[in-house]
């Protein structure tokens, strides 16, 4: 069964959204989307300063079974990318919701409004059968 955290944000393409300081906003891949993907080797981020839009395509995660692409939950500008990933790409696997953490996002309003549009953890768990 993957964890799934109460106090997360979820998008239908498994990326989740937690709120950070002001109006920051960290993104990452769920528990669920990294048992999928299997051994994670690569990850692509999106530029420092790229102005990223809620559904689009931001990056790519590699592993030894797929690339899948990154889509990023929230609509803002990336002000800070995970460099950690960049040598140990397998804390995606081994903490998903913790020092695996992808980027982070600079939203205008506040959390509630920036996410609005994703699934709450009750959501998210039936979305993928949990």
């Amino acid at each position: 069964m993957s964890e799934v955290l109460d106090n997360l944000r979820y998008s239908e393409e498994h990326e989740w959204a937690q709120q950070g300081e002001g109006q920051i906003v960290r993104v990452g891949i769920t528990d669920h989307a990294q048992h999928l993907l299997g051994d994670i080797v690569f990850v692509e981020f999106p530029e420092i300063g790229t102005a990223v839009t809620a559904g689009d395509s931001v990056g790519s995660i590699e592993s030894v079974k797929t690339v899948s692409e990154l889509y990023s939950p929230v609509s803002g500008k990336v002000t800070r990318v995970n460099a950690a990933l960049e040598d140990k790409p397998e804390l995606l696997n081994e903490q998903p919701y913790g020092e695996g953490w992808i980027y982070e996002v600079e939203v205008e309003g506040d959390y509630a409004s920036a996410t609005d549009g994703l699934l709450d953890a009750a959501a998210y768990r039936e979305l993928v059968g949990e």
